[in-house]
């Protein structure tokens, strides 16, 4: 019987790369660090009907309304197979294989044979399908390998996808999940371009999908610490209200001491809008401009978002795991000191009950928090991202596995809200992997980090939006707590894949020497996002977080 891989994109499993990323602080813009940062959203042709919703218009006529538009969906059930040896094929492909007799032993294919003979300069497939229905489709494909190989898969000339061959010579359907395509001809095209091994392609398999369609956007609308301040349950109820109707738009800034920042200015000469969530990133020392800036953020309409590259305690301190000697194994206690005293925890230290690397980090963790004190006792509610990207061995918390790094989490989470009765904090979980989930009664938003190339597009990420909610469960929110790209808007709900939040990185991301960089958006794309029904930005948030409404208001 023929075996059934599910690779989907990555809907499965978030793994990370060993790629080490560069520290946040020092104005330099991170580099690609996750496999799930790879993939590739799928475009096709542009429709000749649109899905679209009213426009209106803004005060400044220079920057209009764009409704949200994309193609009218209508499911049809279909499984459509086309075979290989019917597909064009690149030089040096041929067709082959002799089927299975009656009580003999032999290979198991459909049709005549199937496709091999792929050079090591790589070789391609064309299937030219015809869609039944403009929907999302699963592209199954039936494949034998002996040994892993990469293929890459083409949507209408865009990558798509890629995947990675078994390795064990028998027929396996590969199923990529989610290939948007509007009705009549495409072209879908498998293209081997590793020199890692042979392949043998039967068919490709044409069905509608269904996974997009279950994605659930009811989710809790209150804190996890039920002890939260009346700021983070009215923040957190209002961005669980706006789950699945807009994307809250968010900016990193570069200089955490300035409020706006230099970004977000650029932000509203560009698009005439601001961003609702103001990002930066703390180092653990005392930054009295950085707390007064997310302060006044807050006090002007907004929502600060804060993340914590926290440099280990010990001789060397670095948040890489590289350049410091601090290991968080070394400082495991099964002893319950979230709730302890700094004098109850140098006691511990002192009779050899803890070591010198849990005690240095008690201090680290509570300078942290009492910094964290200071916006609680102005009021202020604060999206807090910390240990993040923990699947990955860069940075030191997550360079000892996955149990120490899970006692860390739960250990901070316990003593800022228990113990310094922090109640201003919405916890953002973005460890990006199952291997690294927390107890889900620790964290209210998960999140992913997700940088493409340059040269890629970045589309809406439907497929790590599904992966993550997979993960975590479908009464979390879900967010892109860090791009390279804003999502499309469009595509995001045509997809499916309404994120809560996106947080745009700064640097080359946005900005070229104080000007607007089209590396990664052109200026008409960033234009549109702001301006999309689909995106809410600051002056939005403040009617609707008055009580007023919007118009159009859009339904997920």
């Amino acid at each position: 019987m023929k075996k059934t891989a599910v690779l989907a994109a990555a809907l499965l499993t978030l793994s990370l790369s060993g790629c080490k990323k560069t520290e946040k602080s020092d104005n330099t813009p991170p580099e690609p660090t996750s496999a799930v940062q790879e993939e590739t959203q799928p475009e096709t042709d542009a429709p000749t009907e649109d899905k679209t919703e009213p426009a209106t218009e803004k005060t400044d006529s220079l920057y209009p309304d764009y409704p949200i538009t994309y193609p009218e969906i209508i499911p049809h059930d279909t499984g459509d197979l086309y075979e290989a040896e019917d597909a064009k094929l690149s030089s040096g492909l041929k067709t082959a294989g002799e089927p299975a007799q009656d009580g003999e032993d032999g290979e198991v294919f459909s049709g005549e044979g199937y496709v091999t003979g792929f050079p090591d300069s790589g070789g391609s497939v064309t299937f030219d399908i015809k869609a039944p229905s403009t929907q999302h489709y699963d592209l199954a494909f039936s494949i034998s390998a002996d040994t892993e190989t990469e293929c890459k898969v083409l949507v209408n000339g865009r990558e798509f996808s890629s995947f990675t061959t078994m390795d064990d010579g028998e027929f396996t359907l590969i199923t990529l999940y989610g290939a948007f395509l509007t009705k009549g001809q495409s072209a879908i095209v498998i293209d081997v371009t590793e020199p890692s091994g042979d392949i043998k392609l039967d068919y490709l398999r044409l069905a509608n999908n269904t996974t997009l369609s279950r994605l659930s956007y009811d989710t809790e609308d209150s804190p996890v610490n039920e002890n939260a301040g009346e700021s983070a349950k009215k923040l957190l109820s209002f961005m669980t209200e706006s789950y699945g109707r807009y994307i809250l738009s968010g900016q990193y800034v570069s200089d955490s001491t300035q409020s706006p920042g230099d970004e977000i200015e650029l932000i509203h000469e560009t698009t005439g809008k601001y961003p609702v969530i103001r990002f930066c990133a703390l180092t653990g020392d005392v930054e009295t401009k950085t707390l007064d800036a997310c302060a006044e953020w807050y006090k002007n309409g907004g929502i600060p978002g804060l993340m914590w590259y926290w440099n280990a305690p010990g001789e060397k301190p670095s948040v890489y795991a590289e350049e410091t000697d601090f290991r968080l194994a070394d400082a495991y206690t099964e002893l319950d000191i979230a709730g302890k005293t700094q004098e109850e925890i140098r006691g511990l230290y002192s009779s050899g009950q803890i070591t010198k690397e849990c005690y240095g980090l008690i201090l680290g963790m509570d300078d942290m928090a009492g910094q964290l004190t200071i916006l609680r006792n102005k009021g202020v509610p604060v999206l807090w991202r910390p240990l993040h990207e923990a699947a990955g061995d860069w940075f030191w918390w997550g360079a000892d596995g996955a149990d120490a790094y899970i006692w860390l989490w739960e250990l901070m989470y316990k003593r800022y809200t228990e113990f310094f009765g922090l109640d201003n904090l919405i916890w953002v979980w973005s460890g990006q992997s199952d291997t690294v989930l927390v107890d889900k009664d620790t964290f209210d938003i998960a999140a992913l980090d997700i940088y493409l190339d340059s040269s890629r597009d970045f589309g809406s990420r439907f497929e790590q939006f599904a992966a993550l909610q997979g993960i975590v469960g479908g009464d979390k929110l879900v967010a892109l707590s860090e791009c390279s790209s804003i999502p499309d808007i469009d595509a995001s709900f045509r997809d499916n894949a309404v994120w809560s939040f996106f947080g745009l990185w700064y640097g080359k991301y946005l900005e070229n020497d104080g000007k607007l960089s089209e590396e990664y958006m052109k200026k008409d794309y960033l234009i549109h996002c702001y301006n999309s029904d689909g995106v809410l930005t600051l002056d939005e948030y403040e009617i609707l977080r008055n009580g007023g409404k919007l118009e159009p208001e859009y339904e997920q």
